[in-house]
């Protein structure tokens, strides 16, 4: 394990920073940049941590009547979402996430996203979009058969085409990075220091993590210095200043979390990091129950299928002031979720993928790491809506709970996320542990959120 060394010196020129921004250069962990050939296609890609397939390689997407029949889940497309969160209204108002920035964070890559998500498109009669790539370090050639490289790429599938289906004209940014995230500080540095040279140089409005690693796994946790995790949250603080909006996925261990060898669950509450921490915005889960036109037959309720959503007390970070109001829940240290979108496999997203020569086709995932790039084309729209980057929400969040025509929509279904033996969160009426504040209905929170946050 290795931490990382914050202000590495990272300078570029301006022209470096265009070239990057518009995704026709390359830039190393050392800062050098080179300009991409042309003709070769960028690649990007995106971690394994927080996301599920279940159905896999369909030559089509089902209705959710087969779906039902043929796995026993629900399974949506990306217009059943627009209808569901009230999107359609905001595009008709000309609300699209026109003239801002995604940028999406990754390992490895998926070498055919650009086809991938032009398919995902047309398939929905979606205009697709340009993703442009940049690559951070020596980003080793793709290969199908290496089961980690494809579990990135399949997130970084999900990662795409869920922020492209709620933005649709917001610009995406795949910053692929040479080191797989795990648990512990491994792969991190190198993902914050691609964060900081992104946010120095202007690229992006919002960024999505879709990765984590259990808070007690860095070194010193078990002696009670945390001082691994805070060395590395210096692209946060740079996000901060810069006003750019920081996301990431709470997890799908429910209140536990895999243990780092891979072969069980903490047997115990933990949270993870990033998402726990203060100047990032925590996205949790919830299970949709909708018909074929993207009504909901039911309010929402807590994700808990393949997996659960993660929240709960951080034992990192103590409770901040934005928090102040639920300290009743919380306690005295920072809670997660802050707010939650899909991402139960039982209700999950329909995607297609051509990464893998022998799995190519349509399938049926979920997972947080859907619910955080959902609601990075929520960020896009609020600050196209606000005509300034929203930048650090979780104050206004905090300020729109129980506020009338704030669009945040309560879920209390009372769905506990509980998981591997350890007794998780119920969703109840206001903030909790399960849901965060909620969810939202867009037409309604982008504009509210635009107005509470500033530029």
């Amino acid at each position: 394990m290795h931490i990382a060394r914050t202000g590495r010196g990272l300078a570029a020129t301006a022209a470096t920073a265009a070239l990057v921004a518009a995704g026709l250069a390359t830039v190393s962990s050392a800062g050098a940049t080179t300009a991409a050939p042309a003709g070769v296609p960028h690649t990007f890609a995106q971690p394994a941590i927080a996301g599920h397939t279940l159905a896999r390689d369909v030559a089509s997407p089902l209705p959710i009547a087969q779906c039902q029949a043929k796995w026993h889940i629900n399974c949506y497309n990306p217009l059943q979402y627009r209808t569901a969160y009230n999107l359609n209204a905001l595009y008709k108002k000309g609300i699209t996430g026109k003239g801002r920035t995604i940028v999406i964070v990754d390992s490895f890559g998926s070498p055919t996203i650009q086809h991938d998500l032009d398919v995902y498109s047309k398939q929905f009669g979606m205009k697709s979009t340009k993703v442009n790539v940049v690559k951070w370090g020596k980003v080793p050639p793709f290969d199908p058969k290496n089961s980690d490289m494809t579990g990135w790429a399949g997130e970084t599938t999900l990662d795409v085409e869920m922020a492209h289906a709620v933005a649709p004209d917001a610009r995406i940014v795949l910053v692929e990075t040479a080191v797989a995230e795990t648990e512990g500080t491994t792969g991190l540095p190198e993902m914050m220091d691609a964060e900081k040279y992104m946010i120095d140089h202007g690229v992006g409005d919002v960024i999505s993590q879709s990765f984590g690693a259990t808070e007690n796994t860095f070194p010193g946790f078990d002696k009670g210095d945390f001082s691994s995790i805070k060395k590395l949250r210096y692209a946060f603080e740079d996000a901060a200043r810069k006003h750019v909006t920081v996301l990431a996925s709470s997890g799908d261990g429910g209140a536990t979390d895999a243990t780092a060898d891979g072969k069980g669950f903490y047997k115990y509450r933990v949270n993870s990091w990033p998402s726990a921490d203060p100047l990032v915005t925590s996205i949790g889960g919830t299970q949709l129950h909708l018909n074929d036109k993207g009504e909901r037959v039911k309010p929402d309720s807590v994700y808990n299928d393949n997996g659960a959503g993660g929240g709960g007390q951080s034992h990192v970070f103590t409770r901040p002031a934005f928090q102040n109001g639920v300290k009743n829940v919380v306690g005295t240290r920072r809670g997660t979720p802050d707010i939650s979108m899909a991402a139960a496999v039982n209700g999950g997203a329909w995607l297609y993928s051509s990464y893998d020569p022998t799995a190519t086709g349509w399938d049926v995932s979920g997972g947080t790491s859907e619910a955080s790039p959902l609601f990075s084309g929520i960020v896009a729209l609020a600050d196209q809506a606000g005509g300034h980057r929203v930048g650090d929400i979780n104050p206004a969040l905090y300020t729109l709970l129980g506020r009338k025509g704030s669009g945040i929509v309560d879920v209390n279904d009372g769905t506990d996320n509980s998981y591997q033996g350890v007794k998780g969160y119920k969703a109840v009426d206001g903030y909790d542990m399960a849901t965060g504040v909620g969810t939202l209905n867009a037409l309604t929170f982008v504009p509210a959120l635009a107005r509470a946050s500033r530029g």
